[in-house]
Protein backbone atom coordinates (compact mmCIF):
# COMPACT_ATOMS: atom_id res chain seq x y z
CA UNK A 1 0.00 0.00 0.00
CA UNK A 2 1.31 3.43 -0.81
CA UNK A 3 1.26 6.22 1.70
CA UNK A 4 1.42 9.37 -0.38
CA UNK A 5 2.73 12.48 1.32
CA UNK A 6 -0.22 14.76 2.05
CA UNK A 7 -0.42 17.48 -0.60
CA UNK A 8 -2.36 20.71 -0.96
CA UNK A 9 -5.66 18.81 -1.25
CA UNK A 10 -5.22 17.23 2.21
CA UNK A 11 -7.27 19.81 4.10
CA UNK A 12 -10.14 19.48 1.65
CA UNK A 13 -9.98 15.70 1.83
CA UNK A 14 -10.02 15.85 5.61
CA UNK A 15 -13.13 17.98 5.49
CA UNK A 16 -14.79 15.50 3.12
CA UNK A 17 -13.95 12.62 5.48
CA UNK A 18 -15.38 14.59 8.40
CA UNK A 19 -18.58 15.34 6.48
CA UNK A 20 -19.14 11.66 5.79
CA UNK A 21 -18.17 10.76 9.36
CA UNK A 22 -20.94 13.11 10.53
CA UNK A 23 -23.50 11.49 8.23
CA UNK A 24 -23.68 14.21 5.60
CA UNK A 25 -24.08 13.55 1.87
CA UNK A 26 -21.12 14.23 -0.40
CA UNK A 27 -21.49 16.02 -3.71
CA UNK A 28 -20.47 14.34 -6.99
CA UNK A 29 -17.64 16.89 -7.23
CA UNK A 30 -16.32 15.92 -3.78
CA UNK A 31 -16.45 12.21 -4.59
CA UNK A 32 -14.78 12.75 -7.96
CA UNK A 33 -12.02 14.86 -6.39
CA UNK A 34 -11.21 12.19 -3.79
CA UNK A 35 -11.01 9.39 -6.37
CA UNK A 36 -8.92 11.53 -8.72
CA UNK A 37 -6.69 12.55 -5.81
CA UNK A 38 -6.14 8.93 -4.83
CA UNK A 39 -4.99 8.09 -8.34
CA UNK A 40 -2.51 10.97 -8.59
CA UNK A 41 -1.14 10.58 -5.05
CA UNK A 42 -2.72 13.67 -3.46
CA UNK A 43 -4.99 11.46 -1.31
CA UNK A 44 -3.21 8.84 0.78
CA UNK A 45 -4.33 5.26 1.35
CA UNK A 46 -4.89 6.17 5.00
CA UNK A 47 -7.25 8.98 4.06
CA UNK A 48 -9.14 6.77 1.59
CA UNK A 49 -9.41 4.04 4.21
CA UNK A 50 -10.88 6.55 6.67
CA UNK A 51 -13.48 7.62 4.11
CA UNK A 52 -14.33 3.98 3.38
CA UNK A 53 -14.87 3.27 7.08
CA UNK A 54 -17.04 6.37 7.43
CA UNK A 55 -19.06 5.15 4.45
CA UNK A 56 -19.56 1.72 6.00
CA UNK A 57 -20.78 3.33 9.22
CA UNK A 58 -22.83 6.17 7.71
CA UNK A 59 -23.86 4.82 4.32
CA UNK A 60 -24.26 6.54 0.97
CA UNK A 61 -27.31 7.74 -0.91
CA UNK A 62 -28.11 6.36 -4.34
CA UNK A 63 -26.87 9.63 -5.88
CA UNK A 64 -23.56 9.35 -4.03
CA UNK A 65 -23.20 5.71 -5.09
CA UNK A 66 -23.84 6.61 -8.73
CA UNK A 67 -21.24 9.38 -8.48
CA UNK A 68 -18.68 6.98 -6.98
CA UNK A 69 -19.41 4.47 -9.74
CA UNK A 70 -18.85 7.09 -12.44
CA UNK A 71 -15.66 8.40 -10.79
CA UNK A 72 -14.14 4.91 -10.66
CA UNK A 73 -15.40 4.03 -14.15
CA UNK A 74 -13.81 7.10 -15.72
CA UNK A 75 -10.52 6.69 -13.84
CA UNK A 76 -9.43 4.56 -16.80
CA UNK A 77 -10.38 3.23 -20.21
CA UNK A 78 -13.93 2.17 -21.09
CA UNK A 79 -13.92 -0.60 -23.69
CA UNK A 80 -15.87 -0.19 -26.91
CA UNK A 81 -17.05 -3.61 -28.12
CA UNK A 82 -19.52 -2.26 -30.67
CA UNK A 83 -17.53 -3.78 -33.55
CA UNK A 84 -18.37 -7.27 -32.24
CA UNK A 85 -21.69 -8.54 -33.60
CA UNK A 86 -24.56 -9.29 -31.25
CA UNK A 87 -25.41 -8.31 -27.69
CA UNK A 88 -22.43 -8.82 -25.41
CA UNK A 89 -23.41 -10.22 -22.00
CA UNK A 90 -21.44 -10.22 -18.76
CA UNK A 91 -22.32 -11.79 -15.41
CA UNK A 92 -21.22 -11.07 -11.88
CA UNK A 93 -21.52 -12.77 -8.51
CA UNK A 94 -21.28 -10.68 -5.35
CA UNK A 95 -19.14 -13.36 -3.74
CA UNK A 96 -19.78 -16.78 -2.36
CA UNK A 97 -18.07 -19.89 -1.05
CA UNK A 98 -17.65 -22.62 -3.66
CA UNK A 99 -18.99 -20.33 -6.38
CA UNK A 100 -17.26 -21.35 -9.59
CA UNK A 101 -20.26 -20.46 -11.77
CA UNK A 102 -18.35 -18.30 -14.27
CA UNK A 103 -16.17 -21.25 -15.28
CA UNK A 104 -19.31 -23.06 -16.45
CA UNK A 105 -21.75 -20.40 -17.67
CA UNK A 106 -19.28 -18.24 -19.62
CA UNK A 107 -18.27 -21.05 -22.02
CA UNK A 108 -21.83 -22.42 -22.13
CA UNK A 109 -23.36 -19.09 -23.14
CA UNK A 110 -20.54 -18.32 -25.59
CA UNK A 111 -21.03 -21.74 -27.20
CA UNK A 112 -24.64 -20.74 -27.86
CA UNK A 113 -23.66 -17.61 -29.77
CA UNK A 114 -23.71 -14.87 -27.12
CA UNK A 115 -20.33 -13.10 -26.71
CA UNK A 116 -19.20 -13.01 -23.06
CA UNK A 117 -16.63 -10.32 -22.14
CA UNK A 118 -15.96 -11.16 -18.49
CA UNK A 119 -13.84 -9.11 -16.13
CA UNK A 120 -13.44 -11.00 -12.86
CA UNK A 121 -11.93 -10.41 -9.45
CA UNK A 122 -9.77 -12.15 -6.87
CA UNK A 123 -10.76 -13.53 -3.49
CA UNK A 124 -12.25 -10.93 -1.17
CA UNK A 125 -12.75 -11.60 2.53
CA UNK A 126 -13.97 -15.16 3.07
CA UNK A 127 -15.12 -15.59 -0.55
CA UNK A 128 -13.25 -17.04 -3.49
CA UNK A 129 -12.25 -15.31 -6.73
CA UNK A 130 -12.60 -16.48 -10.33
CA UNK A 131 -9.16 -15.14 -11.27
CA UNK A 132 -7.47 -17.16 -8.49
CA UNK A 133 -9.19 -20.29 -9.77
CA UNK A 134 -8.20 -19.73 -13.40
CA UNK A 135 -4.60 -18.86 -12.55
CA UNK A 136 -4.00 -22.25 -10.97
CA UNK A 137 -4.10 -23.63 -14.54
CA UNK A 138 -0.44 -23.78 -15.72
CA UNK A 139 0.43 -21.03 -18.17
CA UNK A 140 -2.98 -19.37 -18.17
CA UNK A 141 -2.87 -15.57 -18.17
CA UNK A 142 -5.67 -13.31 -17.05
CA UNK A 143 -3.79 -10.00 -17.36
CA UNK A 144 -5.13 -9.33 -20.85
CA UNK A 145 -4.63 -5.89 -22.36
CA UNK A 146 -7.82 -4.16 -23.46
CA UNK A 147 -6.87 -4.79 -27.10
CA UNK A 148 -6.21 -8.49 -26.49
CA UNK A 149 -9.41 -8.80 -24.45
CA UNK A 150 -11.46 -7.26 -27.29
CA UNK A 151 -9.73 -9.44 -29.91
CA UNK A 152 -10.34 -12.67 -28.00
CA UNK A 153 -14.05 -11.93 -27.53
CA UNK A 154 -14.29 -11.26 -31.27
CA UNK A 155 -12.42 -14.45 -32.18
CA UNK A 156 -13.79 -17.11 -29.82
CA UNK A 157 -16.75 -15.36 -28.18
CA UNK A 158 -15.43 -15.31 -24.60
CA UNK A 159 -12.63 -13.87 -22.50
CA UNK A 160 -12.16 -13.89 -18.71
CA UNK A 161 -9.65 -11.32 -17.55
CA UNK A 162 -8.45 -9.78 -14.33
CA UNK A 163 -9.05 -6.11 -13.82
CA UNK A 164 -6.66 -4.19 -16.05
CA UNK A 165 -4.67 -1.29 -14.66
CA UNK A 166 -6.22 0.64 -17.53
CA UNK A 167 -9.88 -0.23 -16.77
CA UNK A 168 -11.43 1.20 -13.58
CA UNK A 169 -7.99 1.39 -11.90
CA UNK A 170 -9.42 3.42 -9.02
CA UNK A 171 -11.71 0.53 -8.13
CA UNK A 172 -8.71 -1.81 -8.08
CA UNK A 173 -6.97 0.44 -5.53
CA UNK A 174 -10.09 0.86 -3.44
CA UNK A 175 -10.94 -2.86 -3.66
CA UNK A 176 -7.56 -3.75 -2.09
CA UNK A 177 -8.04 -1.16 0.66
CA UNK A 178 -11.51 -2.52 1.48
CA UNK A 179 -10.11 -6.04 1.83
CA UNK A 180 -7.34 -4.78 4.16
CA UNK A 181 -9.52 -2.55 6.35
CA UNK A 182 -12.69 -4.61 7.02
CA UNK A 183 -14.79 -2.30 4.84
CA UNK A 184 -16.06 -4.93 2.41
CA UNK A 185 -19.64 -5.32 3.64
CA UNK A 186 -21.28 -2.12 2.45
CA UNK A 187 -24.12 -1.98 -0.08
CA UNK A 188 -23.01 1.25 -1.80
CA UNK A 189 -19.33 0.28 -1.89
CA UNK A 190 -20.13 -3.14 -3.35
CA UNK A 191 -22.55 -1.65 -5.88
CA UNK A 192 -20.10 1.01 -7.07
CA UNK A 193 -17.23 -1.49 -7.27
CA UNK A 194 -19.20 -4.05 -9.25
CA UNK A 195 -20.83 -1.62 -11.64
CA UNK A 196 -17.69 0.43 -12.37
CA UNK A 197 -15.92 -2.76 -13.51
CA UNK A 198 -18.90 -4.05 -15.43
CA UNK A 199 -19.50 -0.78 -17.27
CA UNK A 200 -15.78 -0.47 -18.08
CA UNK A 201 -15.76 -3.92 -19.72
CA UNK A 202 -18.15 -2.75 -22.43
CA UNK A 203 -20.93 -5.36 -22.29
CA UNK A 204 -24.43 -4.47 -23.49
CA UNK A 205 -26.22 -6.54 -20.86
CA UNK A 206 -25.50 -7.92 -17.41
CA UNK A 207 -26.82 -10.69 -15.18
CA UNK A 208 -26.06 -10.11 -11.48
CA UNK A 209 -26.00 -13.03 -9.05
CA UNK A 210 -26.53 -11.38 -5.66
CA UNK A 211 -25.80 -13.83 -2.86
CA UNK A 212 -27.76 -13.79 0.41
CA UNK A 213 -27.18 -15.81 3.58
CA UNK A 214 -24.56 -16.48 6.22
CA UNK A 215 -21.87 -17.11 3.61
CA UNK A 216 -22.60 -13.93 1.64
CA UNK A 217 -21.61 -10.32 2.29
CA UNK A 218 -25.35 -9.63 2.47
CA UNK A 219 -26.65 -11.90 5.24
CA UNK A 220 -30.23 -10.58 5.15
CA UNK A 221 -32.70 -10.72 2.26
CA UNK A 222 -33.51 -7.02 2.66
CA UNK A 223 -29.82 -6.10 2.25
CA UNK A 224 -29.43 -8.31 -0.79
CA UNK A 225 -32.53 -6.86 -2.42
CA UNK A 226 -31.32 -3.31 -1.75
CA UNK A 227 -27.95 -4.11 -3.35
CA UNK A 228 -29.59 -5.80 -6.34
CA UNK A 229 -32.01 -2.94 -6.93
CA UNK A 230 -29.25 -0.34 -6.64
CA UNK A 231 -27.03 -2.12 -9.18
CA UNK A 232 -29.94 -2.64 -11.58
CA UNK A 233 -30.76 1.07 -11.46
CA UNK A 234 -27.11 2.08 -11.99
CA UNK A 235 -26.84 -0.29 -14.96
CA UNK A 236 -30.07 0.83 -16.56
CA UNK A 237 -29.11 4.45 -16.01
CA UNK A 238 -26.05 3.67 -18.14
CA UNK A 239 -28.25 2.21 -20.89
CA UNK A 240 -27.57 -1.47 -20.16
CA UNK A 241 -29.96 -4.42 -19.96
CA UNK A 242 -29.68 -5.70 -16.38
CA UNK A 243 -31.28 -8.55 -14.45
CA UNK A 244 -30.42 -9.38 -10.83
CA UNK A 245 -30.93 -12.81 -9.28
CA UNK A 246 -30.96 -13.11 -5.49
CA UNK A 247 -29.63 -16.60 -4.67
CA UNK A 248 -29.03 -18.50 -1.44
CA UNK A 249 -25.56 -18.72 0.12
CA UNK A 250 -26.02 -20.25 3.59
CA UNK A 251 -24.01 -23.34 2.73
CA UNK A 252 -21.23 -23.60 0.12
CA UNK A 253 -22.22 -24.07 -3.49
CA UNK A 254 -21.43 -27.51 -4.87
CA UNK A 255 -19.18 -30.04 -3.17
CA UNK A 256 -15.79 -28.32 -3.42
CA UNK A 257 -14.22 -25.15 -2.04
CA UNK A 258 -10.72 -24.14 -3.11
CA UNK A 259 -9.14 -23.03 -6.37
CA UNK A 260 -7.93 -26.30 -7.96
CA UNK A 261 -10.83 -28.34 -6.59
CA UNK A 262 -13.36 -25.86 -7.96
CA UNK A 263 -11.81 -25.91 -11.43
CA UNK A 264 -12.21 -29.69 -11.31
CA UNK A 265 -15.85 -29.44 -10.27
CA UNK A 266 -16.56 -26.91 -13.04
CA UNK A 267 -15.12 -29.37 -15.57
CA UNK A 268 -17.22 -32.19 -14.10
CA UNK A 269 -20.29 -29.99 -14.44
CA UNK A 270 -19.52 -29.28 -18.10
CA UNK A 271 -19.28 -33.06 -18.51
CA UNK A 272 -22.82 -33.23 -17.13
CA UNK A 273 -21.68 -34.76 -13.84
CA UNK A 274 -21.78 -31.78 -11.47
CA UNK A 275 -23.57 -31.60 -8.11
CA UNK A 276 -27.27 -30.83 -8.30
CA UNK A 277 -27.31 -27.41 -6.61
CA UNK A 278 -24.40 -26.07 -8.63
CA UNK A 279 -25.73 -27.44 -11.91
CA UNK A 280 -29.12 -25.87 -11.17
CA UNK A 281 -27.60 -22.45 -10.50
CA UNK A 282 -25.52 -22.60 -13.68
CA UNK A 283 -28.68 -23.38 -15.64
CA UNK A 284 -30.55 -20.46 -14.05
CA UNK A 285 -27.76 -17.92 -14.64
CA UNK A 286 -27.09 -19.12 -18.20
CA UNK A 287 -30.82 -18.98 -18.96
CA UNK A 288 -31.02 -15.31 -18.01
CA UNK A 289 -27.79 -14.49 -19.87
CA UNK A 290 -29.28 -16.00 -23.03
CA UNK A 291 -32.50 -14.05 -22.41
CA UNK A 292 -30.82 -10.63 -22.13
CA UNK A 293 -28.48 -11.63 -24.97
CA UNK A 294 -31.43 -12.05 -27.30
CA UNK A 295 -30.98 -15.79 -27.86
CA UNK A 296 -33.99 -16.91 -25.79
CA UNK A 297 -37.52 -15.60 -25.42
CA UNK A 298 -37.75 -16.67 -21.78
CA UNK A 299 -35.27 -17.69 -19.07
CA UNK A 300 -36.71 -21.21 -19.22
CA UNK A 301 -35.97 -21.44 -22.93
CA UNK A 302 -32.45 -20.18 -22.23
CA UNK A 303 -31.99 -22.78 -19.52
CA UNK A 304 -33.04 -25.57 -21.89
CA UNK A 305 -30.50 -24.31 -24.40
CA UNK A 306 -27.79 -24.34 -21.75
CA UNK A 307 -28.71 -27.89 -20.76
CA UNK A 308 -28.38 -28.97 -24.39
CA UNK A 309 -24.94 -27.33 -24.60
CA UNK A 310 -23.98 -29.41 -21.55
CA UNK A 311 -25.25 -32.64 -23.08
CA UNK A 312 -23.59 -32.00 -26.44
CA UNK A 313 -20.22 -31.11 -24.96
CA UNK A 314 -20.25 -27.67 -26.64
CA UNK A 315 -19.66 -25.88 -23.33
CA UNK A 316 -16.72 -28.12 -22.48
CA UNK A 317 -15.18 -27.55 -25.91
CA UNK A 318 -15.53 -23.79 -25.47
CA UNK A 319 -13.81 -23.93 -22.06
CA UNK A 320 -10.92 -25.82 -23.65
CA UNK A 321 -10.76 -23.14 -26.35
CA UNK A 322 -10.79 -20.39 -23.71
CA UNK A 323 -7.96 -22.00 -21.73
CA UNK A 324 -5.85 -22.42 -24.88
CA UNK A 325 -6.50 -18.84 -26.03
CA UNK A 326 -5.24 -17.46 -22.71
CA UNK A 327 -2.08 -19.55 -22.74
CA UNK A 328 -3.22 -22.29 -20.38
CA UNK A 329 -2.68 -26.03 -20.64
CA UNK A 330 -5.87 -27.35 -22.32
CA UNK A 331 -5.16 -30.90 -21.11
CA UNK A 332 -6.24 -29.71 -17.65
CA UNK A 333 -9.80 -29.66 -18.99
CA UNK A 334 -9.46 -33.42 -19.61
CA UNK A 335 -7.71 -34.17 -16.31
CA UNK A 336 -8.10 -31.37 -13.73
CA UNK A 337 -6.73 -33.63 -10.94
CA UNK A 338 -3.22 -32.74 -12.12
CA UNK A 339 -3.77 -29.25 -10.66
CA UNK A 340 -3.58 -30.62 -7.10
CA UNK A 341 -0.03 -31.98 -7.26
CA UNK A 342 1.39 -33.67 -4.17
CA UNK A 343 -1.20 -33.26 -1.41
CA UNK A 344 -2.43 -34.81 1.78
CA UNK A 345 -5.77 -34.56 3.56
CA UNK A 346 -7.50 -34.82 6.93
CA UNK A 347 -11.00 -36.13 7.50
CA UNK A 348 -13.61 -34.11 9.39
CA UNK A 349 -16.01 -36.21 11.45
CA UNK A 350 -18.81 -35.25 13.82
CA UNK A 351 -19.64 -36.77 17.18
CA UNK A 352 -23.39 -36.81 16.41
CA UNK A 353 -25.74 -38.81 14.26
CA UNK A 354 -28.78 -37.34 12.57
CA UNK A 355 -29.48 -34.93 9.76
CA UNK A 356 -27.20 -32.11 8.76
CA UNK A 357 -29.12 -28.85 9.33
CA UNK A 358 -26.29 -26.30 9.21
CA UNK A 359 -23.16 -25.93 7.12
CA UNK A 360 -21.85 -22.42 7.70
CA UNK A 361 -20.43 -21.20 4.39
CA UNK A 362 -18.68 -18.23 5.98
CA UNK A 363 -16.80 -20.44 8.43
CA UNK A 364 -15.79 -22.80 5.62
CA UNK A 365 -14.44 -19.83 3.67
CA UNK A 366 -12.51 -18.48 6.66
CA UNK A 367 -10.99 -21.89 7.44
CA UNK A 368 -9.82 -22.21 3.85
CA UNK A 369 -8.38 -18.69 3.85
CA UNK A 370 -6.28 -19.48 6.94
CA UNK A 371 -5.13 -22.76 5.41
CA UNK A 372 -4.06 -20.99 2.21
CA UNK A 373 -2.12 -18.41 4.20
CA UNK A 374 -0.23 -21.23 5.93
CA UNK A 375 0.47 -22.97 2.59
CA UNK A 376 1.98 -19.88 0.97
CA UNK A 377 2.99 -20.40 -2.69
CA UNK A 378 1.23 -23.77 -2.78
CA UNK A 379 -2.12 -22.35 -1.75
CA UNK A 380 -3.93 -23.25 -5.00
CA UNK A 381 -4.11 -26.92 -3.98
CA UNK A 382 -5.75 -26.12 -0.63
CA UNK A 383 -9.40 -26.96 -0.42
CA UNK A 384 -12.36 -28.60 1.25
CA UNK A 385 -14.25 -31.54 -0.20
CA UNK A 386 -17.78 -31.60 1.21
CA UNK A 387 -18.96 -35.19 1.61
CA UNK A 388 -22.28 -34.22 3.24
CA UNK A 389 -24.52 -31.17 2.83
CA UNK A 390 -27.64 -29.88 4.54
CA UNK A 391 -30.58 -32.26 4.53
CA UNK A 392 -28.39 -35.37 4.31
CA UNK A 393 -28.05 -37.98 7.04
CA UNK A 394 -24.71 -38.13 8.85
CA UNK A 395 -23.18 -40.63 11.24
CA UNK A 396 -19.79 -42.28 11.62
CA UNK A 397 -18.53 -41.42 8.13
CA UNK A 398 -16.55 -38.21 7.59
CA UNK A 399 -18.57 -35.17 6.50
CA UNK A 400 -15.63 -33.47 4.77
CA UNK A 401 -11.97 -33.72 3.87
CA UNK A 402 -9.50 -30.85 4.17
CA UNK A 403 -6.77 -30.89 1.52
CA UNK A 404 -3.40 -29.15 1.47
CA UNK A 405 0.17 -29.53 0.23
CA UNK A 406 2.28 -32.45 1.42
CA UNK A 407 3.97 -31.49 4.69
CA UNK A 408 1.22 -29.14 5.89
CA UNK A 409 0.04 -31.63 8.52
CA UNK A 410 -0.22 -29.22 11.46
CA UNK A 411 -2.18 -26.64 9.43
CA UNK A 412 -4.47 -29.38 8.12
CA UNK A 413 -5.16 -30.68 11.61
CA UNK A 414 -6.03 -27.18 12.79
CA UNK A 415 -8.25 -26.61 9.75
CA UNK A 416 -10.10 -29.89 10.30
CA UNK A 417 -10.83 -29.00 13.93
CA UNK A 418 -12.07 -25.54 12.97
CA UNK A 419 -14.19 -26.88 10.14
CA UNK A 420 -16.07 -29.24 12.45
CA UNK A 421 -17.58 -26.15 14.09
CA UNK A 422 -19.27 -25.18 10.82
CA UNK A 423 -21.70 -28.10 11.09
CA UNK A 424 -24.95 -28.53 12.96
CA UNK A 425 -26.87 -31.79 13.36
CA UNK A 426 -30.47 -32.44 14.44
CA UNK A 427 -32.74 -35.44 14.70
CA UNK A 428 -35.05 -34.34 11.90
CA UNK A 429 -34.15 -32.81 8.53
CA UNK A 430 -34.84 -29.12 7.93
CA UNK A 431 -35.93 -27.71 4.59
CA UNK A 432 -33.29 -25.34 3.26
CA UNK A 433 -33.83 -22.03 1.48
CA UNK A 434 -34.73 -22.13 -2.21
CA UNK A 435 -31.68 -21.61 -4.42
CA UNK A 436 -33.30 -18.78 -6.41
CA UNK A 437 -34.87 -16.36 -3.95
CA UNK A 438 -35.95 -13.48 -6.16
CA UNK A 439 -35.56 -11.98 -9.63
CA UNK A 440 -35.21 -8.19 -9.96
CA UNK A 441 -35.64 -6.96 -13.50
Amino acid sequence: MSSATPGPASVVVTEIIARKRDGKALTPEEISSVVAGLMRGAVSDAQMAALLMATVLRGMSEEETAALTQAMLHSGEVLDLSSIAGLKVDKHSTGGVGDKTTLVVAPLVAALGVPVPKMSGRALGHTGGTIDKLECIPGLRTDLSPARFRQQVAEIGVAIASQSDRMAPADKRIYALRDATATVESVPLIAASVMSKKLAAGADALVLDVKVGEGAFMAQRQQARALAEMMVRIGRGAGKRVVALVTAMDQPLGRTVGDALEVGEAVETLHGQGPEDFTDLCGIVAGYMLLVGGKAATPEEGRRGAQEALRSGAGLAKLRELVRAQGGAPEVVDDPSRLLGDTECRAVSLAQEGHLVRLDARQVGLVLRQLKEAAGPRKACCGVLLLAKCGEKVGDAPVARVIGPRGAGAALEEAARALAGAYGVAGEPVTGAALLQEVIA
